[in-house]
């Protein structure tokens, strides 16, 4: 006898041969039937966790598509739940925790011997060419560098250093040399000059411990040494950290590729308000543990707030918790999915369960960025509008 209704979701099927069965014959047993949407829903949630596990890696262990082929029809009924493929811009983000600040802190220790008679308060900014601190009444002063003071600095001669104290020198108005590697007679000329300015004896050599060098101006944080102590080579005599804001934020050693120097970052101020920043400086710092505990990697990350606007908006925080959103990627105007709409296909790779009509097709894809709960895909008749199956 010719067949009954179509299944849902199938096609009708027509049988020519004569039917001696009886209606009890013809029923079929409770466990004989395959429980079909359950198995689909069951595989599909399987390959999201697994997806969503792997971090959006391309890794899932391979699962059957329900029976069907990739690209075929695919048995069964239709999928518990829908969802459209959307075009739109992932982004790939991650909050974290900062310190509102003023960034590491150095060092400044003692080079000379003798008495501590003047150091600033905490606090205080100190620009080049002024005092940062004095030792039996001598001035040590601030010049701008990224080569600290190592040596004495006397005609005849020649290094980095060199430079960097004749373009301090060219900076604050002297002149009669040229800003090279040589410390010539007329360099000494100049130095001569600026130590009668200083109050310090006109010898036309640096001494050493008499400068300070330091990337740019800088705010004292901390006082380590009081008015009338002695002062000796190595002695710690205060901190500093830089004139602008930055924030301090620690990451996880598997959050490492966040932490790109240069790129940029919001960062919400504790009154709502969020203003941008960029990553100056990117180090793994090594914490110890507590009571035994294995030490952990982090990842210490220096964010500079980017222009006058955000430094204005930072003031009326001295020290503050903030939060960072760092952004590890970007695409844009991509075709994406739910995450759980992935399906890992026994063939290998991912596909999605492509809904027409009543019936369904499993379609492979190529996944490209996951993020906010969604993954970029690709593939042959994948368009925007599409509709995918999803489970409950």
């Amino acid at each position: 006898m010719p067949g009954g209704p179509p299944r849902p979701g199938g096609t009708a099927v027509t049988d020519t041969t004569t039917d001696t069965t009886t209606a009890a014959d013809r029923r079929p047993a409770a466990d004989a039937r395959p429980p079909r949407r359950k198995s689909r829903r069951t595989r599909r949630a399987a390959a999201a966790t697994v997806v969503v596990a792997a971090g959006g890696a391309a890794a899932a262990v391979a699962l059957g598509a329900g029976g069907g082929t990739a690209g075929g029809t695919a048995a069964g009924g239709l999928p518990p739940q829908t969802a459209k493929v959307t075009r739109q811009t992932l982004r790939d983000t991650h909050s974290a925790d900062g310190e509102l600040g003023y960034g590491p802190a150095s060092t400044a220790t003692s080079r000379l011997r003798g008495t501590l008679t003047a150091l600033p308060g905490s606090g205080d900014r100190i620009t080049r060419g002024r005092t940062l601190y004095e030792v039996d009444d001598r001035p040590v002063t601030l010049m701008y560098g990224a080569t600290p003071a190592y040596r004495a600095l006397r005609p005849g001669l020649t290094g980095s250093d060199v430079r960097q104290l004749e373009g301090n020198l060219a900076a604050l108005g002297y002149d009669g040399f040229t800003v090279d590697d040589e410390y010539t007679g007329d360099t000494a000329a100049a130095v001569a000059r600026w130590q009668e300015d200083r109050g310090l004896a006109e010898t036309g050599t640096v001494e050493f411990g008499s400068v300070v060098f330091a990337p740019g101006a800088i705010r004292v944080d901390t006082l380590h040494a009081g008015q009338g102590d002695p002062a000796g080579p190595g002695g710690k005599v205060l901190t500093y950290t830089g004139t602008a804001k930055a924030v301090t934020v620690e990451l996880d050693a598997a959050d490492r590729r966040l932490a790109r120097k240069g790129a940029a970052v919001d960062i919400e101020l504790p009154g709502g308000d969020t203003v941008k920043g960029r990553i100056d400086e990117v180090s793994t710092v090594i914490e110890a543990g507590d009571q035994g505990e294995d030490p952990q990697t982090k990842v210490e990350v220096i964010v500079v707030l980017s222009g006058a606007k955000a430094q204005q908006a930072s003031e009326a925080y001295a020290l503050a918790s903030v939060d960072v959103s760092f952004t590890a990627g970007t695409r844009e105007n991509v075709l994406t999915v739910p995450v759980a709409a992935l399906l890992a296909l026994q063939e290998g790779g991912f596909g999605v369960e492509v809904v027409t009509g009543s019936t369904t097709a499993y379609v492979p894809v190529t996944t490209g960025l996951f993020a906010g709960g969604r993954v970029e895909i690709s593939g042959a008749g994948i368009t925007e509008g599409t509709i995918v199956g999803m489970p409950k």
